[in-house]
């Protein structure tokens, strides 16, 4: 059957494990630096499936969506389209399934991270009913993959994270002529251990403190993370300084934006933990 012939057709099981299998491939071929070529890519899986380039570039873009929503890198160029079979949502849940110990690469993020420059810092998103109205298929794999758990048992990108944030700021205050203020930031949970309710004690120009919380992402600018109620307790009582950075897109060209107590009024802050005890 011809792709013409298919036009209009459910995409069956076999179909979409070998476009989401093809599709992770190129995806953490680019977050590894390493070249390929989308048309050659799409052609090979035209022999493969019968489907036509078009119809191939739009699953991709299917594919795309569902990794956004689960706070995943997608690949440059195809831009997340919503409006997908939940079979897809089932070929992504299989094929993560499958790859046991998998991780998402961000090996850029490991060369320079002090060298790096003052970071850009974008406008906060505001709230809004963008993760109420999605798909069941699509919570029920938020819910099973939580990409804000991933995130928080990364130790690694926490700390890359963190490393970027600092550099960012002794560049912040030597470029205002404050080197001596430069010298003095410390990267508190790295010499002293996470409890602090932050991350970097750091300085505006002017000598007063921020106390910077930082929370790292490889995914989008909406992708949900964990604050600890000590976090939560610190910018309650230091509202001052307190700053939580948040870093998003990690794997690729991290971007950033800073969020300001009274957190619940950026926040949709919802309990997840209870502390069990006998008295």
């Amino acid at each position: 059957m011809s792709s013409e012939d298919r036009a209009g057709q459910d995409w069956n099981e076999r179909e979409i494990d070998l476009i989401v299998a093809d599709y992770f491939d190129m995806r953490d071929m680019e977050l590894r630096g390493e070249r390929y070529v989308k048309s050659q890519r799409n052609a090979a899986l035209q022999s493969l499936i019968g489907r036509s380039r078009g119809s191939i570039e739009f699953k991709h873009q299917n594919i795309s969506a569902v990794l956004m929503k689960l706070g995943e890198p997608w690949i440059s160029g195809y831009k997340p389209m919503m409006n997908f079979q939940t079979a897809l949502i089932e070929g992504v849940e299989r094929f993560i399934e499958s790859q046991t110990g998998r991780v998402i690469p961000f090996p850029v993020q490991k060369k320079g991270v002090a060298d790096a420059a003052q970071l850009f810092l974008e406008q906060a998103p505001d709230m809004t009913q963008e993760e109420v109205d999605d798909d069941e298929g699509i919570k029920r794999l938020i819910r099973k993959f939580d990409p804000a758990a991933r995130d928080a048992r990364n130790r690694e990108l926490g700390k890359l994270g963190e490393a970027r944030v600092l550099a960012s700021e002794q560049t912040r205050l030597t470029s205002d002529g404050r080197a001596d203020l430069a010298d003095k930031i410390r990267w508190v949970s790295e010499l002293d251990g996470d409890g602090a309710g932050y991350d970097i004690l750091s300085f505006e120009k002017d000598g007063s403190e921020r106390y910077l919380e930082v929370k790292t992402t490889v995914g989008y600018r909406r992708t949900p993370f964990y604050l600890s109620r000590n976090e939560i307790r610190f910018s309650q009582e230091r509202p001052d300084g307190f700053r939580l950075f948040r870093l998003y897109d990690f794997a690729k060209a991290p971007k950033a934006f800073v969020i300001e107590p009274p957190l619940e009024h950026r926040l949709v802050l919802e309990p997840t933990n209870y502390q069990a005890s006998f008295g």
